[in-house]
Formats: structure tokens, sequence, C-alpha cells
């Protein structure tokens, strides 16, 4: 079954939501899925659809002037460790970069080895820590930077 990377629509907000709840303590709601995929000129999201339209996995960022805030970056579980992480959060770059992003912001769990060795591949570096950002469970986060000069284009 092949896989590709698309702009998300209204369309895809169930399977958004699912991945929410399969991936997340505390999902999101579906008003705040619906909410920002209605609003695209603040918001940018892609997912990853099989051939027979089913969301498997899915990205988001917002963008305030020219800097980008990835909100989430989620996969089904039986899509994980297969790199649609990284092609996801890659499209999902590179389309900030070219709508005139300089720097991409995110949070990170900071006991979430495969997501920090993802994001320092692709050029991220720790800006600084925040305090018991997480519930359920408590966890610091790490806030990470990506500037457009430092983004490591080339997939290695």
């Amino acid at each position: 079954m092949s896989m590709i990377v698309r702009p998300a629509t209204l369309e895809d907000a169930d399977g958004i939501y699912a991945i929410e709840e399969e991936s997340f303590s505390i999902p999101w709601s579906m008003d705040s899925i619906t909410h920002d995929l209605a609003n695209t000129e603040l918001t940018m999201y892609d997912v990853l659809v099989r051939d027979d339209g089913r969301v498997e996995g899915y990205g988001g960022l917002w963008r305030v002037l020219d800097e980008g805030q990835i909100t989430n970056i989620a996969l089904r579980q039986d899509c994980r460790g297969n790199g649609y992480g990284e092609l996801l959060l890659r499209v999902l770059m590179e389309s900030a970069w070219e709508k005139g992003c300089a720097s991409i912001f995110l949070e990170v769990r900071i006991s979430n080895a495969a997501a920090l060795g993802l994001y320092r591949k692709l050029g991220y570096q720790v800006v600084s820590v925040r305090k018991q950002y997480y519930s359920e469970p408590v966890e610091d986060a790490y806030v990470m930077v990506c500037k457009k000069e430092t983004y490591h284009w080339a997939v290695k």
C-alpha cells in the first residue's frame, strides 16, 4: 500500500482526531482540530494518507509573521518507525519556509528520545526548558528551534 503527504482538509478531521486519541494522553478536541483546519491563513496541516484514503498521520503548524510553531506530529502506532514522521515534518517545514517562515519552534518531552533524534537530525537546537509543560504524566519539555539557514535539507 502506498502513502502520500498532502495538505489536510476539513474532511480529514475525523482521521486526525483518531490519531490524537491514540497518540496523546490529553488529545486536542475535535473543535480545536476543525478550527485549525478552517483557519488556513494562520495554520498549515498536512496528512499522511494511504491510497484507500485512510489518514495514517498528520502534522500541524501555526504561522505568526516569520515564525512557525509545530503543534503536533503524530502517526498511528503501526506506521511509526518507518520514516513517515520525518517525511511529514520535512513537507510541513519546507512549506513553512516557502511561506516566509525564518524559524520554526516546537516543544518535545525531554524523555522522547526518538523525536529528539529526528529534530536534531533536521537541525533543531534546544533553546530552553518549560518546566512541567506536559501532564499525564507530568514532564518538562524542551523548546527547540530550527532556522531556515540551519535546516538540514538532505535526507540522511
